[in-house]
């Protein structure tokens, strides 16, 4: 499947064309001063594009992050009056 760049002055002033072309399956790459910031694809496409897949592992390493993590001998109460919030 072609992944298509478009501007992100052109992508507002087409995004209803460009709605429906994402609904037959086009996927784009939204475009900033030559940069890739955004990726317009439809919510059941097949297109895999690494991202979700990526937000997937990163929320795991989080999870994984928060259950090691032990709290300290300060409350949040305590951190917040020295200055520490």
């Amino acid at each position: 499947m072609k992944i298509n760049q478009i501007g992100a002055f052109e992508a507002k002033t087409k995004l209803s064309a460009l709605l429906e072309m994402v609904q037959r399956g086009q996927v784009f790459h939204i475009t900033k001063r030559g940069k890739s910031v955004a990726v317009l694809q439809g919510m059941g496409s097949t297109a895999d594009t690494g991202i979700a897949t990526k937000q997937r592992s990163l929320g795991a390493r989080l999870r994984t992050l928060r259950s090691r993590a032990k709290a300290g001998p300060e409350s949040v109460r305590e951190l917040v009056a020295s200055g520490r919030p």
